[in-house]
């Protein structure tokens, strides 16, 4: 089983081959493909490769399906005794990506 782990906007994700990730909002249009540079450790037939912190000679290539809005979410702000009470919400925006391949560069 081939895997990378990756960074996406300061976030890590365990990305698979041809497998569908939900990522937050990459300002891309729909449909275009983009390389991921920023590989921490990439796996492929069980043998682990590390990064320092990042592997120079591999990247992921994904295309970007979709922009979609997640659940809501509440934030309740609250002081004890003072009469201090604000709801707040947001719907945050993720990107639906998928795998394309994992390009392996030679240091030939």
């Amino acid at each position: 089983m081939t895997y990378a782990i990756v960074n996406i906007q300061g976030k890590q994700f365990k990305l698979f081959e041809n497998k569908y990730v939900y990522v937050p909002h990459i300002s891309m249009n729909l449909g275009d493909r983009i390389f991921l540079n920023q590989v921490f450790l990439f796996s492929k037939k069980g043998i682990p490769l590390l990064g320092d912190p990042f592997l120079e000679n591999i990247s992921v290539q994904v295309e970007i399906l979709q922009h979609i809005k997640g659940n809501k979410i509440i934030i309740f702000k609250k002081k004890r005794r003072k009469g201090y009470k604000v709801k707040n919400g947001f719907r945050p925006i993720f990107s639906k990506i998928k795998v394309i391949s994992f390009l392996e560069k030679n240091n030939n």
